[in-house]
């Protein structure tokens, strides 16, 4: 526990129901660094109300529209109002909740991905570049202790240069046709007005493409794509099977699937190098498996001997003590709790060296939806994959 002042937050969304506000809340907890102020948890009055009961919060601090959150709590004085506006909601309403609490000063840390579309998170992009409030993004897997132990291995290059990097992750939650049957979760997220141009590409691909990338350290730029849907009557796709060219040469493969009956989430990643492959899977997220080309299979273990300095700093118990999900959560709040301390002394973006994902992976995992979009669409056989915006904001 740290013995500074709590970092105080709103919710948007997240409220009765929501499986994701609840992982927020848990894993703000952790730390000890975070104090929920308010919210606006639903445009249901009664579910909005209950949700923020139910979490301890006073009737005067839960609102019942987003923007009424705003601008009571910008009139608060500074010790009181919150400083960063934690966003649980669906995709469609990322950008007019991140650009307006940018624009009044207020922090914010957005469940992924970044916007609706590339146009959208270009737009908010832009509201944190003059913005003096930090911008987060919570692509859960980085936290993971033993992800970023690949991360720091591969990039000492003692394993030579990348040249494979396989992603998939596999759920089976969507093999039937239960966003026909009032199931919540499912209904948006198989609904373009809420989650966009793309289904499980969007939900779970940027997770596995931001993985690929931050592990391997390369840019993924060309890609080929197939997009499938299942499931009769799904207007998003529910299956992705995706092809990858990187920078300096490395290839690689990335599925994104919630059709797989059976599978929970199976996010798994593998990068092959000169010398070695690096293996990580997040149902076993205590391990990480190096097979070397000249000696035995080398298993590492979280909080184990040997471990990178970086890995260890999200390392939070004993070895033998399963550290999961709601910790590697716990990790990018922890992170995003000093950006947001640095700016209580110097209001200001980040620097360089906060390690979690913010505008540039948000930008990057809009613009590979949009690449893979067009290109299962089109009849080129490789589409480039552009950084999201230019110098000017157009798209590249």
């Amino acid at each position: 526990m740290r013995n500074v002042p709590a970092i105080r937050y709103g919710m948007a969304g997240g409220g009765e129901g929501a499986f994701i506000g609840a992982v927020h809340r848990l894993a703000a907890r952790l730390d000890n660094e975070w104090q929920l102020v308010c919210g606006a948890f639903s445009s249901d009055a009664e579910r909005n109300d209950r949700s923020g009961k139910a979490i301890g919060l006073t009737s005067d601090r839960c609102y019942s529209r987003f923007d009424a959150m705003i601008a009571a709590e910008s009139a608060l004085p500074l010790d009181e109002r919150m400083e960063v506006l934690v966003i649980c909601t669906p995709n469609h309403l990322h950008r007019s909740m991140a650009i307006e609490a940018l624009d009044a000063g207020i922090a914010v840390l957005s469940d992924k991905p970044m916007a609706l579309d590339l146009s959208d998170a270009q737009a908010i992009a832009e509201a944190a570049a003059r913005s003096t409030a930090p911008y987060g993004l919570t692509m859960t897997y980085s936290g993971y202790p033993m992800v970023e132990e690949a991360r720091a291995r591969i990039a000492t290059e003692a394993f030579g240069a990348v040249r494979r990097v396989d992603v998939e992750y596999r759920q089976g939650w969507l093999s039937t046709a239960i966003d026909r049957e009032g199931h919540k979760q499912a209904s948006w997220r198989t609904d373009p007005s809420c989650a966009g141009i793309a289904g499980a590409l969007g939900d779970i691909g940027t997770h596995a493409f931001h993985l690929a990338e931050y592990v391997s350290g390369l840019t993924a730029e060309r890609l080929c794509a197939d997009l499938a849907v299942h499931v009769a009557g799904r207007r998003l796709d529910d299956d992705a099977s995706i092809l990858m060219q990187f920078a300096g040469g490395a290839r690689g493969t990335l599925i994104a699937s919630q059709i797989c009956a059976g599978e929970e989430n199976a996010l798994r990643l593998r990068v092959s190098c000169e010398l070695a492959t690096l293996e990580w899977a997040q149902e076993e997220p205590n391990s990480l498996i190096i097979r070397h080309r000249d000696r035995p299979i080398e298993i590492l273990r979280t909080a184990g001997p040997g471990n990178m300095a970086s890995a260890v700093s999200r390392t939070r118990i004993p070895a033998g003590h399963p550290e999961g999900y709601l910790e590697a959560f716990g990790n990018i709040y922890q992170a995003f709790a000093a950006a947001v301390r640095e700016c209580r002394k110097t209001p200001g973006p980040p620097g360089s060296t906060d390690w979690f994902p913010g505008v540039s992976e948000g930008l990057r995992g809009m613009a590979f939806v949009s690449a893979a979009v067009s290109n299962a669409k089109g009849m080129t056989r490789w589409t480039r994959i552009g950084s999201g915006t230019t110098g000017s904001g157009a798209t590249v």
